[in-house]
């Protein structure tokens, strides 16, 4: 049985006191990773954590990895463009994940890039567009590529397709991965954004902004005086957690399958 966990904290007194434009409050959520579980239940509790705070038009951030190792990824594509039709569109903001790099390149065609997305937990993903493990395990991979460009709609690769690779928001810069800290944000490769680790996570010498960012699976939100982690792990873990931005105030939110 899913329960909510309602955790609201406001950051540590070391983290520094980086802020948002006044009028602004944002959600930003860690990697979904296939459960919408968990997100559905995580979305019920940020709007009703917005509800209870001043009135104010807020942005819910998603910082990728919605795809993959968890058992329902089509349906939480499914179930953000939804979201995202109900809400002001410029207030459901996505950023591209290196497994929907990933997806994209499958769901267009590429056998190799097919092949590496079962590796990393795409035959999740391939079977909850409705083909059967019965099926999954008697394909070759190229009628399992032709069977999966055609089970995957128009409508999920357009919106997957319009996603973000970085946002910047007064003093917080959201990426997936991480950045390159050789370069100036302006200057920063996809490739860093989506799959970096080495040369983001082992710096310690503060960035242009202080860095939002998933794809790097931690046990609890980590908070860096440089960059602040939150991708807990869902599809494993059983935790899917957001942060909460206002001002110079930070909260945590989260929803746990107890």
């Amino acid at each position: 049985m899913l329960k909510k966990l309602f955790s609201r904290r406001l950051s540590s007194t070391k983290a520094p006191q980086a802020s948002l434009p006044a009028g602004e409050r944002l959600y930003a959520i860690g990697d979904i990773h296939g459960r919408l579980d968990l997100l559905q239940q995580l979305i019920r509790t940020i709007e009703e954590d917005d509800a209870a705070r001043a009135p104010m038009d807020s942005t819910i951030l998603f910082l990728g990895d919605l795809v993959d190792r968890g058992p329902e990824s089509a349906q939480v594509v499914s179930y953000l463009l939804g979201l995202k039709q109900r809400r002001a569109p410029e207030r459901t903001r996505f950023l591209l994940g290196n497994h929907e790099e990933v997806f994209l390149a499958a769901a267009a065609g590429d056998e190799k890039a097919l092949r590496f997305f079962t590796k990393i937990g795409g035959r999740e993903t391939i079977l909850s567009y409705g083909i059967s493990e019965e099926r999954y395990g008697a394909l070759d991979y190229p009628e399992l590529l032709t069977e999966f460009q055609a089970r995957v709609p128009v409508e999920h690769r357009a919106f997957i397709t319009s996603f973000d690779d970085i946002i910047v928001l007064g003093d917080y810069a959201f990426v997936h991965a991480g950045i390159r800290s050789t370069e100036p944000l302006a200057a920063q490769r996809p490739k860093d954004l989506r799959w970096i680790r080495e040369g983001f996570l082992d710096v310690t010498a503060p960035f242009e902004k202080v860095i939002v960012h998933g794809h790097t699976i931690v046990p609890d939100v980590e908070e860096l005086p440089n960059r602040i982690a939150l991708d807990t792990g869902a599809y494993r873990s059983g935790k899917l957690t957001a942060m909460g931005f206002e001002g110079s105030q930070r909260w945590v939110l989260s929803a746990v399958q107890k």
